[in-house]
């Protein structure tokens, strides 16, 4: 009904979201980017700015994926075989923009566990003609032999061009180090994550641990009733389902950090960079950090 009372429950709503996603930060470089360009005197001008922020911030972001896959694509060459993990819009964008250029690929896909978005990718790849070959996660030191590049998405870039991305990230890009097989990451600036600057932390998100065992396999492990499984997930569970709840812990990272010294190039689209120099970049885009504007 009033202009501070727009101002209060969209900061509030976009609290509400920021928190859903403690890890990716292309979520409230969002939020921030559409809150700080909210102007106007009363609640239909306040709506109106946010609405078209909203929008301008969507083509401006399918705009930088397209410049950010043509950067990329030079990277590839006619013969290159490409080995993925999880699954990457951004990345796949090199790769499209390779293949309409004419240039020849094949792929190596990580199927990703546990929830397989690599699936995702080769079926992508698949409908573009790329020979795909599929291969479980624990299978991908073997196939780097087989491998030109590691071409991989982020989540979050930190200030010291550190890689937060898809749980496994990490020990392929050590495994590729080892075999010279270079890693590169395909990420939007919209990824660079501004509060590393300052020496915060990314948050590593944990995800349900059913994604990797269900009550009837914890059932199964632990001996017991899946019934008493599905007790122990209450509130009011008692001390016996507290017990053999304890007995079994599992735990489910969304995502892991890849030091800077195992990439080889953040390509983006303002240009490919060195991980080391990142944080100019990011200097350059965010400026001295200010309270986030659902804090206000």
């Amino acid at each position: 009904e009033s202009p501070a009372a727009f101002r209060r429950e969209l900061r509030t709503a976009a609290r509400t979201l920021y928190e859903t996603r403690p890890t990716a930060v292309s979520l409230p470089n969002a939020l921030r980017y559409v809150l700080r360009g909210m102007t106007g005197d009363t609640v239909a001008d306040l709506r109106e700015s946010t609405i078209t922020c909203a929008e301008a911030f969507q083509r401006d972001l399918a705009q930088a994926q397209d410049r950010l896959g043509e950067i990329g694509a030079n990277r590839l060459r006619d013969g290159d075989v490409v080995m993925t993990h999880c699954h990457s819009t951004d990345a796949l964008s090199c790769l499209e923009a390779a293949i309409e250029g004419g240039t020849d690929l094949e792929a190596i896909v990580k199927e990703t566990r546990p929830r397989k978005q690599g699936h995702i990718t080769a079926r992508q790849l698949r409908e573009w003609g790329v020979p795909v070959t599929l291969i479980a996660d624990n299978a991908a030191r073997r196939y780097l032999d087989r491998a030109d590049h590691v071409l991989v998405g982020a989540d979050s870039i930190a200030a010291d061009g550190s890689v937060i991305n898809k749980i496994g990230t990490s020990g392929l890009a050590v495994n590729a180090r080892e075999r010279g097989v270079p890693v590169v990451v395909a990420a939007q600036t919209i990824k660079l994550h501004p509060d590393t600057m300052t020496g915060h932390t990314v948050e590593i998100e944990m995800r349900d641990e059913t994604e990797i065992l269900s009550d009837e396999e914890r059932a199964a492990i632990t001996g017991t009733d899946a019934s008493d499984e599905a007790t122990s997930e209450t509130a009011a569970m008692d001390g016996d389902a507290r017990s053999h709840k304890a007995e079994l812990t599992v735990e489910n990272p969304a995502f892991d950090v890849t030091p800077p010294r195992y990439v080889d190039a953040i390509v983006t689209e303002r240009g490919q960079f060195p991980p080391e120099s990142i944080v100019t970049l990011m200097r350059e885009l965010f400026g001295e950090l200010t309270d986030d504007p659902w804090d206000a």
